[in-house]
């Protein structure tokens, strides 16, 4: 009689699968995986806490070093959070550029998710074809901020500066030249045989269990759950636009990464109709002074980033400073789902599962 015993195996923190500095510490039964310890806190750098001993300006620059794959909606949540603690009002232009560029760093960011996802299955081409298109977005965001990860460009009031001589064109170029590729994307991966036999049914997420952990996003809409901000809670342009929120209901790794694919086709519907209606006037608030000094008060404002719910809870001490900052992390959320999504699966599905989360962990451990 042949004897049965558990044993124990350490994912990462080194591990390229883990997709950055994260540590999950595997129970398996043969290739079953029975119990899993995930750990966190590799990368923390106590954002929060600096943020209250630096003024409101100083602290937008911080927020591109959490989920530096959108480090644009980073700064947008951030932003309006500090606008609406402080009753500042944004012109009609500056909103809709703001709802251009988001988008663009939405595709960016799911563009990275869907070629990830490629690797972890053996899929190579695809990986390269996906930052093809990524590179260009990051032409467009350098010409318009200077830079091509962290952008610092949107300010309280508006943004720092209007958009250069040509850069609409551009982007028009682009957003025709992008829907044929993201065809491609779903030939080479999502639709391939092999691809669907390693994700459809794999890291099955219950509706119940998404809703009780609070997840969103992607993750969430997996589910059948049609919950998206910009629907749900319109803020920038989001309600002048037409666009579909993407969902489906069986919560797996294939769904996840499909949702994706389908939202980049979504963001790009978005990006069309803002460029060809895209209002005159200026980008700064006239009244905006150097410095922002809120009442003493709080607020809460979140946006729908390619992870899901972003938020900033601030609350003000009237000081040049925020007496507190507290970070919504939609990553953080959804990959406390790891546990649960990873106990029955084979351990070589384990890199899928987590990949399929989509975490950023500048934003998980802040």
């Amino acid at each position: 009689m042949v004897e049965k015993q558990e044993f124990m195996i350490n994912m990462g923190p080194q591990h390229p699968s883990t997709h950055g500095v994260f540590r999950i510490v595997l129970e398996l039964d043969g290739e079953t995986v029975i119990g899993a310890k995930p750990e966190i806190g590799y990368l923390h750098r106590g954002v929060e806490k600096i943020s209250e001993n630096r003024t409101y300006e100083q602290v937008l620059p911080l927020t591109d070093r959490l989920d530096y794959v959108n480090a644009m909606g980073n700064n947008l949540a951030y932003v309006m959070a500090v606008e609406k603690l402080a009753g500042i009002q944004v012109s009609e232009r500056a909103q809709a550029i703001r709802t251009i560029l988001a988008e663009l760093n939405r595709i960016a960011s799911h563009l990275i998710s869907i070629g990830t996802q490629g690797l972890e299955v053996g899929a190579y081409t695809v990986f390269l074809y996906c930052f093809r298109e990524r590179e260009i977005i990051l032409d467009l965001f350098e010409r318009a901020t200077g830079g091509r990860l962290t952008y610092t460009y949107f300010r309280f009031g508006g943004l720092f500066q209007d958009l250069p001589e040509g850069w609409v064109e551009e982007a028009r170029d682009f957003c025709k030249e992008f829907l044929p590729h993201v065809d491609e994307y779903e030939d080479l991966l999502i639709q391939n045989p092999i691809y669907k036999l390693r994700t459809k049914g794999i890291g099955i997420l219950n509706k119940n269990i998404a809703l009780n952990y609070g997840a969103s996003g992607p993750v969430l809409r997996s589910t059948g759950v049609s919950w998206d901000l910009r629907k749900d809670s319109p803020y920038l342009m989001y309600d002048q636009v037409e666009f579909d929120v993407v969902y489906t209901k069986n919560g797996d790794v294939w769904d996840r990464a499909w949702i994706r694919l389908e939202e980049m086709r979504q963001s790009t519907r978005i990006i069309k109709q803002l460029l060809d209606n895209l209002p005159e006037g200026e980008v700064q608030a006239e009244e905006l002074c150097r410095y922002v000094v809120p009442e003493e008060r709080s607020s809460y404002f979140a946006v729908e980033s390619p992870r899901g719910e972003l938020g900033f809870f601030l609350v003000s001490d009237g000081s040049l400073k925020p007496y507190r900052m507290k970070i919504r992390s939609p990553a953080f959320v959804n990959l406390s789902l790891v546990e649960t999504l990873v106990k029955g699966e084979k351990v070589a599905d384990v890199p899928l599962i987590i990949g399929s989360l989509d975490p950023v962990f500048g934003e998980v451990d802040r």
